[in-house]
């Protein structure tokens, strides 16, 4: 039927074939042709007494009140309620255009293997209404639907074919012939955009115990997500904040249900979909000892329903029990790798965030694809940091920056990380709360020192020497050979160098000592020449090597609150060996 808007209503023109729209249908619902979806409602037939014939023979031509024209009378009419119940399609979603043909005649093959049997397929599709909430037939004929109407059916309705593999599945297991037929419909309804991966007693079990866990432990399923999902791109509300909402629980179930299965076992088995891997890692970290239990038991009924191996579920959830009992330890710090985004842009970063534990394991955090500004980048730290509180209420207090050789200069501990109360009050926004007088910052630069084989050994060395002794690089180290000679004999196993000079020798300086497996670099990155070497002595830099970081916070909190002009800008190199950086991003087959 073809169409088109005149004001707050629309015309149209039905085809000669089929009954026309006549006396009696005001009033009724305009669906479109899968019969699922209204688009507006008939209110008046338009007829014509000059043609010889009348006008239904000719052109049907009707009057409506399209979709548009109600949505914005029951707006006026603050009928909310109702307007939230409605979801507005496009034309070329399955529910309007209903299964294709080929999808169909592909399942009802299937359906005939598993459900001939007639009373067979009436206590099915009985089971299967009430699920949906549809109204079916009494009688055993008139309850049965055809092969055809039952495949349309799982191809619409979005958790129909789930709920029924659900009940065919005890019966299925007996017979491998039905087992494999069983995969071979899931198989096809895994590639259809209107099927959903979990059935309706599936999904609401789910989504209870998750909305328990969103309540009680509000971190937890966006941590679990991280891990569970590194490799993936997670929704939105697992993302915008390191805690979760009651109320976007349905939101991320529902778009879990649409990622890819991800990783397969080594065992030939079916992927673990997205969904259970991230079910899996709530339950093996979730605080109360009875959901634990429940979470696991849930898993392995759809892991069957779907025809996921016992081995491959159980590699995941050996995955999870280690990532649990690895993420017990506290967080002590958070590891922050800097990419400049690209010459045309040298002001905006890619930014990748872990979250360092005491153990020395490592957390990802999801981030923000693409370039971000200083500023983001600030506040991401914090509420990461802030986010990663444990429940004594210790939240990590050291912040490294792994950079490559040309990004020793970004002066990350000056970026705003900004505050809770200016997100609050807007008054309060203008409040600048620099990273380095927050936390304690400090740089990493594996580029250099993974450049030369014996750098990791001689930091190891210097390291195990205690830290005794600072060699301070003043006028009378003239150029890179004079300080290779020092930092070969007579500081060998020196582990801090102070850098003083102007900036294109200190930079060359910088690189030496990084190659030379010094662990401990500071500099005033402000600084012109030997002559401003005083502006660091209130950082005492010759002091006790374990306290320089929280000397170097101090000093730079107050001189952020004084705003001092002519300050030093002190900026530290802090390697600890022991502490491994992640490595490189190695990607599984994208199956």
């Amino acid at each position: 039927m073809a169409g088109f808007r005149d004001g707050p209503g629309c015309y149209l023109d039905g085809s000669l074939t089929g009954a026309a729209i006549g006396p009696g249908y005001s009033g009724g619902p305009l669906r479109v042709k899968s019969d699922r979806t209204v688009a507006g409602l008939v209110i008046a037939q338009v007829m014509s007494n000059q043609d010889p014939l009348r006008a239904q023979e000719t052109v049907r031509r009707s009057w409506a009140v399209p979709w548009q024209t109600v949505r914005e009378r029951l707006t006026r009419a603050g009928a909310h309620d109702i307007l939230a119940q409605c979801e507005v399609v496009a034309p070329d979603h399955p529910a309007c255009t209903g299964p294709a043909e080929d999808s169909v005649r592909q399942i009802v093959p299937l359906l005939r293997a598993l459900l001939d049997d007639t009373a067979r397929r009436a206590d099915h599709c009985r089971h299967l209404a009430a699920s949906l909430g549809l109204d079916a037939p009494s009688g055993v004929e008139q309850s049965a639907p055809t092969l055809d109407e039952l495949a349309t059916l799982l191809l619409t309705e979005e958790r129909a074919l789930a709920t029924l593999t659900e009940s065919l599945t005890p019966v299925a297991g007996g017979h491998s012939g039905d087992r494999t037929t069983l995969d071979n419909l899931l198989a096809l309804g895994r590639v259809e955009p209107a099927v959903r991966l979990l059935s309706v007693t599936e999904y609401e079990q789910l989504h209870t115990a998750l909305l328990k866990v969103a309540v009680d432990e509000p971190k937890l399923i966006p941590r679990a997500a991280q891990e569970a999902l590194r490799l993936l791109e997670l929704p939105e509300a697992l993302t915008r904040s390191p805690l979760l909402a009651a109320e976007d629980v349905d939101a991320v179930v529902r778009a879990l249900e649409e990622y890819p299965d991800g990783c397969g076992a080594t065992t030939v088995s079916l992927p673990v979909p997205a969904l259970l891997r991230l079910a899996e890692f709530v339950a093996a970290a979730v605080a109360d000892p009875e959901r634990r239990p429940w979470l696991r038991a849930w898993c392995d009924r759809v892991a069957k329903r779907l025809g996921i191996s016992v081995a491959a579920l159980e590699e995941r959830r050996a995955d999870a029990k280690a990532w649990a009992a690895r993420v017990s330890a506290p967080v002590t710090r958070v590891i922050v790798r800097l990419h400049r985004a690209g010459a045309t842009d040298p002001d905006r970063f890619l930014c990748e965030i872990w979250l360092g534990h005491k153990d020395g394991g490592r957390t990802a955090v999801a981030t923000p694809v693409g370039p971000l500004e200083p500023g983001e980048i600030g506040r991401l730290i914090r509420q990461t940091a802030d986010g990663s509180e444990d429940a004594s209420g210790y939240a990590p207090t050291r912040v490294d920056i792994v950079v490559q050789a040309e990004g020793l200069d970004i002066p990350v501990d000056e970026w705003d990380a900004g505050n809770v109360l200016g997100e609050l009050f807007p008054a309060l926004a203008e409040l600048h709360t620099p990273l380095g007088s927050r936390y304690q910052v400090s740089l990493r630069c594996p580029d250099l020192t993974g450049r030369v084989p014996t750098a990791a050994s001689d930091m190891r060395r210097r390291w195990a020497a205690g830290g005794e002794g600072t060699l301070v690089v003043d006028e009378s180290c003239h150029d890179i050979m004079s300080l290779h000679k020092l930092l070969d004999e007579p500081h060998r196993d020196t582990a801090r160098v102070i850098l003083h000079g102007p900036p294109e020798r200190r930079q060359q300086f910088l690189h030496v000592c990084l190659a030379m497996g010094v662990p401990v670099v500071l500099w005033d990155r402000g600084a012109g020449s030997h002559k401003d070497a005083p502006r660091m002595d209130a950082l005492d830099p010759t002091g006790p090597l374990d306290k320089l970081p929280r000397r170097l916070q101090e000093f730079r909190m107050s001189h952020a609150a004084s705003a001092s002009e002519g300050a030093a800008r002190p900026a530290l190199i802090w390697e600890e060996g022991e502490l491994a950086l992640p490595g490189p991003l190695r990607l599984a087959d994208p199956s």
